[in-house]
């Protein structure tokens, strides 16, 4: 596999910023003319990293390169701060996450690389902060997306929620605090595109959202609302995969599994790999 660090200027988070990137292996049958002046586009993996985390955590702590190298895949992973893969306008000069990916990065790859911008060549996935992010752009641009694996996350039902509810010191009421005073008071941010819970209500049997793959372990602390959301799922008849995996918490050996199961569901066909 060829792995591609570079960073650019980006108007949409006001600096420079850090993208990692796999890219399939030269072709043992194939000389590098044929092979790089081919002009194949290749099926793309978004794949977005969690808190406190950045776009070399996939590449150090899972098998995604070998995963990639077995179905002819580029991967692209950015880095996203602690942002949730939301807009901050008012954060420092502004940091635009949430339109970074589509308005930018999205055009960055395709103009730059081998990639297909085709709806289905393009999938995405994340853990934990990361899968929060992949939900969001799942549902909010369903046009892009083939499939979407959410790891360690799941959309959260806000219908009965109070400003008492973010009120307090643990970091989970912090951390949505923050997220409701960015976008403007409660009331915006049950109307805005963080309302994915809501917006896959509106969707689900419509043909309209991408094939949708949630999966948790049985020790993880967000269990109790995956197992909520997935018979929530069965009565709004949404059409997804769920995998849980005995005895798991939120941590690497988990998400490492959990994606190649995701790989697999979206049927993203392995071939062989010579060593020779």
């Amino acid at each position: 596999m060829s792995l591609v660090q570079f960073y650019h200027e980006s108007r949409y988070l006001k600096g420079n910023q850090q993208v990692w990137m796999i890219l399939p292996d030269l072709a043992k049958d194939k000389t590098p003319e044929e092979f790089y002046g081919s002009g194949k586009k290749y099926k793309v993996l978004w794949l977005l990293h969690g808190t406190f985390g950045d776009a070399s955590d996939w590449v150090r702590k899972s098998n995604v390169e070998l995963y990639a190298v077995e179905r002819d895949l580029i991967v692209v992973m950015p880095s996203a701060l602690n942002s949730n893969y939301s807009n901050w306008d008012e954060y420092m000069m502004g940091y635009s996450m949430y339109d970074y990916l589509v308005k930018e990065l999205m055009p960055i790859v395709y103009g730059w690389f081998p990639a297909s911008d085709k709806r289905e060549d393009n999938f995405i996935a994340g853990l934990s902060m990361g899968a929060r992010g992949c939900i969001k752009y799942a549902v909010n641009f369903p046009e892009k997306f083939a499939g979407a694996a959410a790891l360690s996350q799941i959309p959260t039902d806000l219908s009965g929620m109070t400003e008492e509810d973010f009120k307090g010191g643990n970091p989970f009421a912090s951390r949505l605090r923050t997220a409701v005073v960015n976008a403007g008071g409660l009331q915006s941010y049950l109307d805005s595109p963080e309302n994915t819970w809501k917006i896959i209500n509106e969707l689900a049997g419509g043909g309209k959202l991408p094939k949708l793959f949630f999966a948790c372990g049985t020790a993880d602390m967000l269990f109790e609302n995956y197992v909520k959301f997935k018979a929530h799922a069965k009565e709004i008849g949404l059409n997804a995969e769920f995998l849980e995996i005995e005895g798991y918490k939120h941590e690497w050996r988990f998400w490492d599994q959990a994606l190649e199961k995701a790989l697999d569901y979206f049927q993203i066909e392995k071939h062989e790999v010579s060593i020779i």
